[in-house]
């Protein structure tokens, strides 16, 4: 999502969550309809409650095992969204809120994101994820598409000059390139 759309949102939300309040004032009544923005409210708690709880024993069950849990994290996320939602007043955001909590919908979000997002862990080795090789495997032989990625740590990077380069100078010049005058 572009970041040029987030005045728009932040305009267009609270004027859509006023015209809601005044339609469903006008259906149901003033009183019903704050009972309403209540009642969604202490249900959101809940339901962030059980689903974060299980969310979370889901990602330590993955780790455990020795796998990245990055379902289980955007799963977290998308529920955490899905809270505060829920929290903040307005049938709106009520309603995505609990569009949030349902299993389905948050795996179609998942699958539209993990189209457009490429993860890369930092730290992994050819064992997998960190030093004790706690994650997915690395694939044996070349890579199929992606970008190139080349992970040095300190001890393995040095820095050789190049004597034909025309930024190369004396060891007193301290890296600086020469400076020529015409």
């Amino acid at each position: 999502m572009p970041f040029a759309i987030i005045p728009f949102l932040l305009l267009i939300i609270p004027v859509m969550e006023i015209a809601v309040f005044i339609a469903v004032g006008n259906l149901i009544g003033l009183w019903p309809t704050l009972g309403l923005v209540v009642l969604t409210a202490v249900i959101g708690s809940v339901l962030l409650r059980r689903q974060g709880i299980g969310t979370l024993a889901r990602i330590q069950a993955e780790m455990q095992a020795g796998r990245v849990p990055a379902r289980e994290l955007v799963d977290g996320v998308m529920i955490l969204a899905a809270g505060i939602l829920l929290l903040t007043p307005g049938l709106v955001t009520d309603t995505i809120g609990f569009l949030l909590f349902v299993p389905g919908v948050r795996g179609t979000i998942r699958r539209v994101i993990s189209q457009r997002v490429v993860v890369m862990a930092k730290g992994t080795t050819s064992r997998g994820f960190g030093p004790g090789g706690t994650g997915h495997q690395r694939p044996q032989g070349p890579r199929q598409g992606g970008p190139d990625v080349v992970d040095l740590s300190g001890e393995d990077y040095r820095r050789h000059p190049d004597p034909s380069s025309p930024w190369h100078g004396s060891e007193d010049d301290k890296g600086e390139p020469p400076r020529t005058l015409h």
